[in-house]
């Protein structure tokens, strides 16, 4: 049994006067304890929304479907219990650092605060404690820095503090929205080892969101892509990587500079924005940015079709294997 199982989740919100946005749109994926698994895609897709819903903190939407943690339904999960789960059990990285920290309180009151709440430190071994992970991802001087404000930590430092908070109560699902977006490849690499030995030494379950696909090729080992706050390609990272089926997973790999490419080759961008699209209720969300694109994209939704490998992919027309790319990218943080 998986640690993690969300099944056919939807997140809808609605204005006043204007067609309510399903920023999440029936997704489904499990994590298992000491696996990663990946939500790629562009900004807008949903990634990010289906964090914050499966940690319960969406407060204007409509969710359905159902998250189950260890046996427990999250979406109904009364506030209080969630906050007893949040923290302890379930842990985020939030790709802002910024608008995350309290910009009035000491970085260390930030930390120890979580190691109050959940572990029951407190005084001279909270503070200790507290320096002692501000060290662990990398922030120089952790001491001094526990007793300054987020404005006066850099944002690379800022973004590893959070880090630092997350991991305070070694969680057993760990969520990491961007957690490597405003640090330079040196601490990324030291990060992304950090999130490894999490998973590796002490089982925890990682859910990665990200839209640098090196990260994910070295990292994950289940990817899912999402677009329009669907799954639209879903699969292990070498197959994923090796073979992609729908055209946008490999409008995505097309899109990457590359270290081996002849020089002065251009890149092949996706065409269009993420605006660009229609209802999946009207056909392929992504059929007008689609180089692959028939009439029978607009023939209501695709099925989700499963191959006899377990890859999954949502497309009447996919890309075959000899038109695809056919080598892993590679992240600047794994040369460093």
């Amino acid at each position: 049994m998986s640690l993690l199982t969300v099944d056919d989740l939807s997140v809808t919100f609605s204005r006043r006067g204007r067609r309510p946005t399903h920023a999440v749109d029936g997704v489904s994926f499990s994590v298992d304890a000491g696996q990663v698994v990946g939500l790629v895609g562009e900004s807008g897709c949903g990634k990010s929304v289906t964090s914050l819903a499966l940690m319960g903190l969406l407060k204007r939407a409509e969710i359905s479907g159902s998250a189950t943690f260890d046996g427990i339904e999250l979406l109904s999960l009364r506030a209080s219990d969630m906050r007893d789960l949040r923290g302890s059990q379930l842990a985020m990285i939030f790709q802002d650092p910024l608008s995350s920290l309290n910009p009035v309180v000491p970085i260390g009151v930030q930390v120890t605060e979580i190691l109050t709440r959940h572990r029951g430190l407190k005084g001279a071994p909270a503070r200790k404690e507290a320096a002692d992970l501000l060290d662990r991802v990398g922030i120089p001087d952790p001491t001094r820095r526990l007793k300054e404000y987020p404005h006066q930590l850099s944002g690379g430092m800022r973004q590893r503090a959070l880090i630092a908070m997350a991991v305070a109560c070694a969680p057993r699902l760990l969520i990491a929205d961007e957690p490597t977006t405003a640090l330079d490849v040196t601490i990324q690499a030291q990060i992304l080892e950090l999130l490894r030995e999490l998973v590796d030494d002490q089982g925890t379950a990682l859910l990665m969101i990200t839209h640098d696909l090196g990260v994910v090729a070295g990292l994950c080992d289940d990817i899912n892509v999402l677009y329009g706050g669907k799954v639209v390609e879903a699969a292990s990272r070498r197959p994923l990587f090796a073979s992609p089926t729908h055209p946008y997973s490999v409008g995505l790999l097309g899109s990457i500079p590359r270290l081996d490419a002849p020089r002065g080759e251009p890149l092949t961008p996706i065409r269009g924005s993420v605006n660009d699209n229609i209802a999946w209720t009207d056909g392929c969300a992504f059929a007008p940015r689609c180089d692959h694109y028939t009439l029978a994209c607009l023939e209501g939704t695709p099925d989700l079709t499963e191959t006899y490998t377990g890859h999954k992919y949502r497309c009447v027309n996919p890309v075959t294997h000899h038109e695809a790319p056919v080598t892993l990218p590679e992240s600047p943080a794994a040369e460093a």
